[in-house]
């Protein structure tokens, strides 16, 4: 039987190997680190409350990671259904505050404003995917995942990814193509 002094320890142990990519998952959803960080230990609450429950039909990272990315989406269906109440309320609008992911300096200014601006064209592409393609392409593309790990976090077959991928690439694609002819 364990006792609870090493519960704990166990708990922190995966806590501390774990959270760092936990916020940035978070964070590559919802674009604001104070919202991330909410998120982030939301998920972890979840997962000490949760953890008994813990079937070892999958990686435990990976189950964290599937609660890391259902709490973001929830987040972000959230903050849909505020803003469009806010908008019905104010004539003015509603407007969300992001916090940008900072492109590393290059030392050329002109160079630096150039893939600031590409960063957030980016961005809005990916923010406007529907939530499963987005998903997809944040644990593949951001987060770097494989698509058998991207599976088993969203609980898909391997072939779904594939098509999720495909489809959310095609879709960035003309996305950015309809922008970039506006622009010319």
């Amino acid at each position: 039987m364990v006792n609870q002094n090493e519960e704990q320890l166990d708990f922190k142990f995966l806590v501390e190997n774990t959270q760092e990519k936990v916020r940035n998952t978070c964070l590559r959803f919802v674009n604001n680190s104070e919202d991330a960080d909410d998120i982030a230990q939301e998920v972890f609450i979840q997962v000490y409350d949760s953890l008994s429950h813990f079937r070892n039909e999958s990686q435990l990272s990976t189950w964290i990671y599937r609660i890391a990315v259902n709490k973001s989406l929830d987040f972000l269906r959230k903050k849909k259904r505020k803003k469009r109440f806010a908008q019905l309320i104010s004539l003015f609008g509603y407007e969300e505050d992001r916090e940008e992911i900072d492109y590393p300096a290059t030392g050329n200014p002109q160079n630096d404003m150039e893939n600031k601006e590409r960063k957030q064209i980016l961005d809005w592409a990916v923010d406007e995917l529907p939530d499963n393609q987005k998903t997809a392409i944040v644990l593949s593309k951001y987060e770097g995942f494989n698509n058998k790990e991207i599976a088993d976090i969203m609980n898909l077959s391997l072939s779904a990814i594939e098509a999720l991928i495909h489809r959310a690439k095609k879709n960035l694609h003309n996305r950015l193509y309809k922008y970039f002819k506006k622009q010319c």
